[in-house]
């Protein structure tokens, strides 16, 4: 039986896999899915007192929107990376997390892991609805972009989940990795421009005499090219640059791919494993 013929017949079951996965992530909490409203306009306000009253960091002006507001720009780029940290931090777990169903039930285990990040997904976009609400009522007219921002959930969601059938199953083979997603997410969080307006990093840096051109290297990160295309659509209102659609375009199908064969080659033993 060939994998696609596996996947034929299984959407119900993703469904409730879903399904599960959001029934279980409120559970037993006493306001359930409100926790998805209160979070983005939690983080919205504590950045809005941090950085507006405390440190009063000046922002950058959108162009053409004429958008100046630290934190605006700031959660513009902050509630990608959060999706994307989710899903790696979530996926990791999401074979080991359901052992006895892997062990006693065959079906495609990658759809434990679609299910982990569709469940994300649901929650990624509530909260740029309530980010988008935010930014209308800052005069940021945003809904116009709203198809663009879909095309480009679509694409981080095919990137999280290539990466994400990467590090499932290895982490099945080898408990460290959970641990080192720890310390990658932190070195990507300051990889990128969330922060800080891309503008900051130097074009070129002189490193032991040798003249690097230092911003070309840093724009080799996929996560830049995520943040400046969300933060073009939300805080510009402007279409992407198409350089930078294409190529995070390209790592999303590429880690799709690189991703499906991976797990591919590590699915043999899960059910020993796990």
């Amino acid at each position: 039986m060939t994998r696609l013929a596996e996947y034929r017949g299984t959407h119900e079951l993703l469904i409730n896999l879903v399904l599960r996965e959001l029934r279980g992530r409120f559970k037993r909490s006493l306001l359930g899915w409100s926790w998805s409203l209160i979070n983005p306009l939690a983080t919205i306000l504590i950045f809005w007192v941090v950085f507006s009253s405390f440190l009063k960091v000046q922002p950058p002006t959108g162009d053409p929107s004429g958008l100046k507001s630290f934190v605006l720009f700031l959660v513009c780029g902050l509630l990608p990376y959060r999706f994307l940290a989710d899903s790696m931090g979530s996926s990791v777990e999401s074979l080991i997390a359901n052992a006895n169903l892997v062990k006693k039930v065959y079906f495609p285990r990658e759809l434990l892991v679609v299910a982990t990040i569709g469940s994300l997904v649901v929650t990624f976009l509530i909260e740029l609805g309530v980010f988008c609400i935010v930014l209308v009522a800052f005069g940021n007219m945003v809904l116009p972009w709203i198809p663009m921002l879909l095309v480009l959930v679509v694409i981080e969601t095919c990137l999280a989940l290539g990466i994400a059938l990467v590090l499932a199953p290895l982490n099945v083979y080898l408990r460290d990795v959970k641990h080192f997603i720890g310390i990658a997410l932190q070195l990507l969080f300051y990889s990128a421009p969330i922060v800080y307006p891309i503008t900051l990093v130097p074009k070129h840096a002189d490193i032991l005499g040798v003249d690097i051109a230092l911003r070309d290297v840093y724009e080799l990160n996929p996560l830049v090219a995520m943040i400046d295309c969300f933060r073009a659509v939300l805080y510009d209102l402007k279409f992407p640059e198409t350089g930078d659609l294409l190529y995070l375009t390209g790592w999303a199908v590429g880690l799709i791919i690189f991703g499906h064969w991976v797990f591919g080659r590590l699915d043999r033993r899960l059910a020993e494993e796990v």
